[in-house]
């Protein structure tokens, strides 16, 4: 099978050695993304709302640079900074993903490489033909 990298243009990539997204097969893994704006700007400081839907704005970009789409994804992974914030989380996340329902963690972690940064997700997603039963 062929492995593609798929970049988000971040000069972080190469330094870091990793993909925004990488779709081997029919399979998409699309790496943690924050709440980052096209202009590299933190959207929404101290917002874990606004920055969860931003972070599935450049998720759903990822995945259709790989030729997938929302509905395709299987799994979703949230690690948040403040918990306390979970309903206004997982009610961005329902935005998204209200009626695709896939296996989704949500854990607290200390903190995300910039102390502003609230929330990053990460998903997996397995590309089928709708026609297939």
């Amino acid at each position: 099978m062929k492995r593609e990298n798929i970049s988000s243009g971040s000069t972080w990539e190469p330094i870091i050695g990793y993909s925004r997204a990488v779709k081997i097969g029919t399979h998409v893994a699309v790496s943690g993304t924050t709440g980052t704006g096209a202009d590299g700007k933190l959207v929404g400081p101290q917002d874990p709302e606004a920055q969860t839907l931003q972070a599935l704005k450049n998720l759903e970009t990822a995945l259709s640079r790989a030729g997938a789409q929302l509905k395709h994804v299987m799994r979703t992974r949230l690690f948040v900074t403040q918990i306390d914030q979970w309903e206004k989380i997982a009610r961005a996340h329902g935005q998204f993903f209200g009626e695709i329902r896939p296996a989704t963690t949500l854990v607290e972690v200390k903190r995300l490489i910039d102390p502003e940064m609230l929330v990053e997700i990460e998903a997996d997603a397995l590309i089928y033909d709708d026609n297939e039963q």
